[in-house]
């Protein structure tokens, strides 16, 4: 039995974070020079009272709505977050209410970040595949800029929050309807302080974190707050990404010339770009947008793969390549032909 990817849509919150508004208050960081490092100009930022359920339930009725989809219809939510509303309970129980889904729907979150949509996607077709379900929602949303330290200026450039949300269906009911491929994971929990916020879980629920500093008076951490070892998460990405894209191109019977486009976790463009060329990847193949929202953690990919349709770049009989990687550290991998 196949499972397909018949619909998408994102949402993107209305706040945003400048390049300006970043050297603003820290003027060492020059608007060209955020530029050239992220490639993102402007990052999507939540209200204050603005929370992961409600960017996710913004995404899925935007796809009900374009796609005349009827909210009765869907057997199973599958909500993929690092940034819930509560610790319990599970926010994907909170988003079927509010979307007025059947009762009879099953519901769960799944904490990942980077590679969530690869690893939400492998769940919503393994959940048909096994019968469980008939057509399952796939929802992304994270609002990771709560999680950054007001003076941490290197997380600040990079994060901006975001929502997606998919139709994971047992029939192939549109004209783009993809057919989900195989799958390559990768986990390496050694590296599991690499992007964290320490604070906060049943570990270390009570402990007040305190500012860290540099011997230059900069800022380098809070455990209250999002942490990012930059150079470790880059070599993962640069050393562990490729070999796991050849192994997914072998598994399917294909090389780099058999897929129309490429589309990779939005981490920067610098990264992007350097993943790309140890891939051998032509730069016409692979697809990046990022500049105006910044980097959206799991809901990178399925806002790119939609941006990449509304372009033409992704069209009946194309075949795309999904990698997220990252925070874990974790990667998935997959095949998208439609």
């Amino acid at each position: 039995m196949k499972a397909f990817l018949t619909y998408s849509a994102y949402y993107l919150p209305e706040g945003h974070l400048t390049n300006e508004m970043i050297n603003k208050d820290h003027p060492e960081w020059s608007v060209d020079k955020i530029a050239s490092k992220t490639g993102i100009y402007s990052r999507s930022i939540a209200e204050e009272n603005q929370f992961s359920s409600d960017l996710g339930v913004f995404a899925a009725q935007k796809l009900f709505a374009e796609n005349n989809i009827n909210p009765i219809d869907i057997d199973y939510i599958l909500f993929c977050t690092q940034s819930p509303d509560y610790l319990l309970p599970t926010t994907a129980c909170i988003i079927q209410d509010k979307l007025g889904i059947d009762k009879s729907t099953g519901a769960l979150d799944f904490n990942l970040g980077c590679s969530g949509y690869v690893y939400g996607l492998g769940l919503a077709k393994a959940l048909i595949v096994s019968a469980q379900a008939k057509k399952v929602l796939l929802i992304t949303a994270e609002t990771y800029s709560k999680f950054i330290h007001k003076l941490d200026r290197g997380n600040k450039t990079l994060f901006g929050d975001g929502a997606s949300a998919s139709l994971i269906s047992v029939t192939s009911d549109s004209h783009l309807s993809a057919t989900i491929g195989n799958f390559v994971f990768h986990t390496d929990g050694s590296g599991f302080d690499k992007l964290i916020v320490k604070n906060g879980g049943m570990k270390r629920r009570s402990l007040i974190g305190t500012d860290i500093l540099d011997e230059e008076g900069q800022f380098l951490r809070n455990d209250n707050n999002l942490y990012m070892d930059g150079k470790s998460i880059f070599e993962f990405t640069s050393f562990v990404v490729p070999p796991l894209i050849d192994k997914s191109l072998t598994q399917s019977g294909l090389v780099t010339n058999d897929i129309d486009l490429f589309i990779f976790h939005q981490a920067n463009e610098f990264m992007l770009q350097t993943v790309r060329k140890r891939c051998k990847i032509p730069e016409e193949k692979f697809f990046i947008f990022i500049k105006n929202c910044g980097n959206t953690v799991s809901s990178t990919i399925p806002i790119a793969l939609k941006e990449a349709q509304n372009q033409g770049r992704v069209t009946k009989g194309s075949r795309v390549l999904i990698a997220g990687f990252g925070v874990g550290l974790s990667a998935g991998i997959s095949i998208l032909e439609f």
